[in-house]
């Protein structure tokens, strides 16, 4: 019992003097970086876009822009934030 207690307080001794923080003490750096994040996000976006026009143009419907993705999805949100949206139980 006693050998356990001195090594936890070793490895808190450890981490309180440790100028670094955990992630240096432990030499972890995440897998992707914040841009690649982003990028990635913007081509799934994208793709989904592009998805959804395919299936737009074999209807004969017109196509849907970023611009007017973006104008929908804020009017949903401030539909939601409202109550009223789709999903909403007090219609």
């Amino acid at each position: 019992m006693l050998v356990l207690l001195f090594f936890v307080g070793v490895i808190l001794l450890v981490g309180h003097f440790y100028p670094g923080s955990g992630a240096d003490l432990l030499d972890w750096k995440p897998t992707r970086s914040y841009e690649t994040e982003v990028e990635l996000e913007r081509d799934d976006v994208q793709q989904m876009i592009d998805a959804q026009n395919e299936m737009r143009r074999r209807r004969g419907a017109p196509e849907l822009t970023r611009e007017e993705l973006s104008e929908k999805v804020a009017e949903d949100q401030e539909n939601r934030l409202r109550g009223r949206g789709p999903f909403s139980s007090g219609t």
